[in-house]
C-alpha cells in the first residue's frame, strides 16, 4: 500500500520548492489530491499510478529544466479522472491553476504546470521541452513494465473502462495503442530511450495483437 505520509511529504516538498516561503498551509491541498486519487471508479489512475509516476520524475529528474514543477505536474496530471468524460486532463489542468495560485504559485509557474497537465492529452512534447518530456516518459513508463506488471496494468485499465462492452472497448483501445506506436518516439528523455522504448514498443504491439488480429506484425 502507498505510504500516505511519504506522499504528502513529497507534495510539501516540491510545493515549497516552487513558491516563496510564508503561504498556505499545503496540507489541507495534499489531502484535497489524495482524496481524489482515492476515488472509487480508479482501478489504474490510482496511488498507485500517482506514487509510479513521481519515483519516475526522481528517476528522471536530471533531465528537466525544474523537477519540482514537473513533480507538481505529476500530482495534478490525473487529479480530476472519470473514465466516461473527455475532458479530465483540462479539468486537472484548470484545477491545478486554482489550486496553485492560492498557494501562492507565481503565475508564470503556475502556467507551467498546468501546461504540462495539457501535455499528458498527446504524450508529444516538443524536442526542447525538457520538463514536458521527463513527465511524459514518467506517465508512460509503465508501458515498458515486465510482462506479469503489464498484464495487470492493461486488466486494471479494463476495469476501469467496465461499462463499456467488449468490442467498443477493444476498437477504442486499439486506437490508443495505435496513436502511441504511430509517435516517433515513445520516450523522449536519453533514459527512457535506452531503457524502456524497445520493451514498451514490444509490449503494446503485443497488446494491439491481441486487440486486433487483422494490425500486421502488430504482436511482433
Amino acid at each position: 500500500m502507498p505510504d500516505l505520509d511519504a506522499l504528502r511529504a513529497r507534495w510539501t516538498h516540491a510545493l515549497e520548492g516552487t513558491r516563496p516561503p510564508g503561504g498556505p498551509d499545503p496540507a489541507p491541498y495534499a489531502d484535497n489530491l489524495l482524496a481524489r486519487w482515492r476515488e472509487p471508479q480508479r482501478r489504474y489512475h490510482s496511488v498507485a499510478h500517482l506514487t509510479a509516476v513521481l519515483d519516475h520524475v526522481d528517476l528522471l529528474e536530471k533531465y528537466a529544466d525544474d523537477p519540482d514543477l514537473v513533480r507538481l505536474a505529476a500530482w495534478f496530471h490525473d487529479a480530476v479522472y472519470h473514465p466516461d468524460r473527455s475532458e479530465n486532463e483540462e479539468r486537472s489542468a484548470r484545477l491545478a491553476e486554482r489550486a496553485l495560485a492560492e498557494l501562492g504559485c507565481d503565475a508564470s509557474r503556475t502556467r507551467e504546470v498546468a501546461r504540462l497537465v495539457r501535455l499528458t492529452v498527446t504524450h508529444d512534447p516538443a524536442p526542447d521541452d525538457r520538463d514536458g518530456a521527463v513527465l511524459c516518459d514518467a506517465d508512460l513508463a509503465v508501458l515498458a513494465s515486465p510482462p506479469d506488471a503489464y498484464a495487470a496494468y492493461t486488466a486494471a485499465v479494463r476495469e476501469e473502462y467496465a461499462f463499456v462492452p467488449d468490442e467498443a472497448f477493444r476498437a477504442g483501445r486499439a486506437a490508443v495503442l495505435r496513436e502511441l506506436l504511430d509517435l516517433p518516439r515513445l520516450f523522449r528523455t536519453p533514459y527512457g530511450q535506452r531503457e524502456w522504448e524497445e520493451r514498451a514498443r514490444h509490449n503494446v504491439g503485443d497488446e494491439l495483437g491481441r486487440l486486433d488480429p487483422t494490425v500486421p506484425g502488430a504482436g511482433a
